[in-house]
């Protein structure tokens, strides 16, 4: 088998189309809940704190000077992540809490019972063919 062909199968296999497509969409809900967090969510909370703008919230270790960057641990960035994180992961949990709770009344149906055979059919008439005498 030729290592095309090979990778033919591998891409057209239906858990890497499924898995490129929750990649793409992943990758928008991820802009989205930035610009939910940096243009939101942020400003308020750097208002109440006092006009704060997080992104801007760093320790300088070494200031900026002729022929030298700035060198600064940028905790403000550090906090919008954070919180970007925590709504996409509570957006997943929700996602994946409603997913199961579907799973669970789906096993919870109660399975018919298979139809009887045609002998079982035949015997039951049988049956009760014998038993109106």
């Amino acid at each position: 088998m030729s290592m095309v062909q090979e990778f033919k199968e591998f891409a057209m296999r239906g858990n890497v189309i499924d898995m490129a497509v929750g990649v793409i969409v992943g990758g928008a809900f991820g802009k989205i809940t930035t610009s939910l967090v940096n243009d939101v969510v942020m400003p308020p909370i750097g208002y109440v704190l006092g006009n704060v703008d997080f992104s801007d919230l760093a320790v300088v270790l070494v200031p900026k000077a002729e022929g030298v960057d700035e060198v600064a641990i940028n905790y403000g960035l550090f906090l919008n992540n954070v919180i970007n994180f925590l709504i996409i992961a509570f957006s997943i949990f929700v996602v994946v809490k409603g997913i199961n709770s579907l799973k669970r009344k789906e096993e919870a149906k109660p399975e018919e019972p298979p139809a009887p055979s045609k002998e079982e059919v035949l015997l039951t008439e049988i049956r009760d063919a014998l038993q109106s005498r």
